[in-house]
């Protein structure tokens, strides 16, 4: 292998090597480089080269290599017209796969068909309210497809909110939400409907230290010191595991007064 890489061999015999050698160690990247050298000056059936890949893929999904070869290939025939159903396919077996996630959102940034993937991140989150993977892409979505209008702010937060209801202790939905909020340079006192669904969740007790937690952001908003470090001593307890961070965020108010 070494040998014809040297003497910069493109030929057949060329690519089978490298097929060989990837198959004994598709970490290589330097013979996948190699490959697409030859693949180039070949002229090669592209769509041949899907098909092994996909191969590969289908045997280390979480192959770093492979897929930025993949990235390459489309990027040489400049059909994406297989890519969401591929990562669909490999995300339904791993729903964190990175590499997945990543070539997908590459697919949707670079060809823009953003068109149904708000209703595959809510067949996705149907399925499993705490894929925090999804919720990611619903923020990337939207973010790099229509932007955060107010309009669409109001509601993502109802979106969210329908989901912190079914399960207050999935801190996803709530980063997703806080998320919005925070990134935007917004207020929660701008958004009276999520301000009331919390009020009420914490009227009817519902032990959620992110939901406690979100109540003293509201609190310190507004400069209600009292109240925020009130909230933060019930979560010493709630949360405890966080403890001393509760203790820090109750500090700071006394930096701040």
């Amino acid at each position: 292998m070494a040998a014809i890489m040297q003497k910069k061999e493109y030929s057949e015999r060329a690519l089978a090597l490298t097929t060989d050698a990837i198959e004994c160690n598709a970490a290589n990247y330097t013979v996948w480089h190699y490959r697409r050298e030859i693949l180039r000056h070949l002229k090669s059936d592209l769509q041949d080269e899907m098909k092994f890949t996909e191969s590969v893929i289908d045997d280390q999904p979480k192959n770093y290599q492979v897929w930025h070869h993949r990235r390459c290939i489309i990027e040489m025939t400049g059909d994406p017209s297989s890519e969401l159903e591929l990562t669909e396919y490999t995300l339904s077996s791993d729903a964190k796969n990175y590499h997945a996630w990543d070539h997908r959102q590459w697919v949707l940034s670079q060809y823009k068909i953003w068109d149904k993937e708000l209703e595959y991140i809510d067949e996705l989150l149907s399925k499993d309210l705490r894929n925090n993977s999804a919720w990611n892409h619903r923020y990337f979505v939207i973010e790099n497809s229509q932007g955060w209008s107010k309009e669409t702010i109001c509601k993502e937060l109802e979106y969210a909110g329908t989901y912190i209801k079914k399960a207050p202790n999935n801190e996803s939905s709530w980063n997703y939400a806080r998320g919005i909020i925070k990134k935007n340079k917004l207020k929660y006192s701008d958004f009276p409907s999520f301000k009331e669904m919390c009020v009420g969740m914490n009227e009817s007790h519902i032990p959620s230290p992110f939901l406690l937690s979100t109540l003293a952001d509201m609190h310190v908003e507004e400069g209600n010191t009292t109240a925020a470090s009130n909230i933060f001593e019930k979560l010493k307890d709630l949360d405890s595991i966080r403890e001393k961070y509760w203790t820090f965020r109750q500090d700071q108010l006394q930096v701040g007064s």
